[in-house]
């Protein structure tokens, strides 16, 4: 019987050498894109103590009830979580590592979280995220900040289609208050609640405005607006947002139904969504978390920060056809014969001390073997290096991908013509 080939766990992934120019032309746009508003990298373990999402996600919340890789360490009897979401890992080690001592901070991370879903386009068992954190910042304007650096995102990703909405959850006090209300409403509806919104009637009613069932919607369109339940400071809050947004030029909707999947929200809320991507239209979502820092066991501080998922924005760059520039070498380096051989070597590793792309032909094969191999390479250039060269210390240099005559050149100019010829395929002096 033959052995069965060991595959990837379903929803997790592999990048591909041919897919991840994209991930690494993401990545660098992001890294530059969040230093150009100050946010520092801080990078968090992918296991924590399970006590961290249940204490801070909400015990009642689909990814605590359902969607959690929570394990026990056999070694120590500890309970662990393989992270499904980046704030509460953030909020930890910025406390474990006092970090707002030295004042609010702007930080941000990225990496793979996990949560056990039913796997479909734009959701994935493992998928990756890139978040951003304003920790110790009271006012709208830092709201306003997130939200204005997730447009510019956009734009430098060359990604339209994308909508805001923003909303509000109050504090603590209003929501205690709407509660009442929306639980008086839905008790008389009781017959026509799915089995997810009865269980939450009383421990999690909000989340019930959140519900994708379409059985639900009438009931949820009917049921009682948190933003009629504001206390003033939440609502002058939410005011003075909308202001700093019309004033930066951001196009918003106001969704009163708002409503976070994670319980420690409050006041601002927002979400970033296209038609796009099918089902999965929330590229990233945030709002401000002001009680996160001391229910993790922090001084109260107030925060704000959001996430984007990374799959689906690379998704809407490929649906939007951004330009993105595929990284090939600058020389593919071919060789015959002992002396070519050695000579090769040494113009590859001087091409690269130069700063150059170059590629060494490995292993046998005729010229014309080789240079099919450069061709597949996507080298601008193929460096030819035979007997006659070897003898006269010299390297011919062959153009791949225009119509140029090849030139020969020596040893110690070949770096330099080779510049130059690069400099002449650029895109400004085509």
């Amino acid at each position: 019987m033959p052995t069965r080939g060991i595959q990837a766990i379903r929803g997790m992934n592999d990048i591909l050498p041919d897919q991840i120019y994209l991930w690494e032309f993401f990545e660098q746009v992001v890294r530059d894109w969040m230093a150009a508003y100050g946010y520092r990298n801080i990078r968090m373990p992918i296991v924590e103590q399970t006590d961290l999402f249940v204490r801070s996600i909400g015990a009642v919340t689909d990814i605590v009830e359902k969607e959690m890789y929570t394990f026990l360490d056999h070694l120590n009897g500890d309970s662990l979580t393989l992270r499904p979401e980046g704030t509460a890992s953030c909020v930890r080690a910025a406390l474990e590592h006092n970090l707002l001592y030295a004042g609010p901070q702007r930080l941000y991370y990225s990496g793979p979280m996990f949560r056990h879903e039913r796997p479909q386009k734009g959701r994935y068992r493992q998928f990756h995220q890139v978040g951003a954190e304003a920790l110790g910042y009271t006012g709208p304007d830092i709201d306003a900040e997130l939200i204005v650096m997730c447009a510019e995102l956009w734009k430098r990703l060359g990604i339209s289609g994308v909508r805001l909405e923003i909303g509000t959850l109050g504090n603590t006090e209003s929501r205690a208050v709407h509660r009442a209300r929306l639980i008086q409403y839905l008790e008389r509806h009781l017959g026509d609640l799915d089995e997810d919104a009865s269980r939450r009637l009383h421990s999690n009613p909000l989340r019930i405005l959140d519900s994708k069932n379409a059985a639900m919607k009438e009931i949820i369109d009917g049921a009682p607006r948190l933003l009629d339940d504001l206390d003033e400071d939440s609502l002058a809050h939410f005011e003075r947002l909308q202001q700093i947004l019309r004033i930066q030029g951001m196009n918003f909707e106001i969704n009163p139904r708002l409503v976070r999947g994670l319980d420690y929200y409050n006041r601002t809320v927002f979400e970033w969504t296209t038609d796009k991507l099918g089902a999965q239209g929330t590229v990233c979502a945030g709002g401000r978390y002001d009680g996160l820092v001391e229910q993790i066991g922090g001084k109260a501080a107030p925060a704000c920060g959001f996430a984007l998922g990374v799959e689906r924005v690379l998704a809407l760059m490929v649906e939007n056809a951004s330009e993105i520039p595929c990284p090939v070498p600058d020389a593919y380096v071919i060789h015959q014969g002992e002396a070519a051989h050695d000579l090769a070597w040494k113009m590859a590793r001087q091409l690269r001390d130069e700063g150059l792309k170059a590629v060494l032909h490995c292993g046998e094969g005729s010229f014309k073997a080789q240079m099919r191999k450069a061709d597949a390479s996507g080298a601008r250039f193929a460096i030819i290096i035979g007997d006659d060269e070897a003898q006269a210390g010299e390297i011919s240099i062959k153009p791949l991908r225009e119509a140029a005559e090849q030139v020969r050149a020596g040893l110690m100019e070949a770096a330099d013509l080779l510049k130059k010829n690069l400099r002449e395929l650029e895109p400004e002096n085509s």
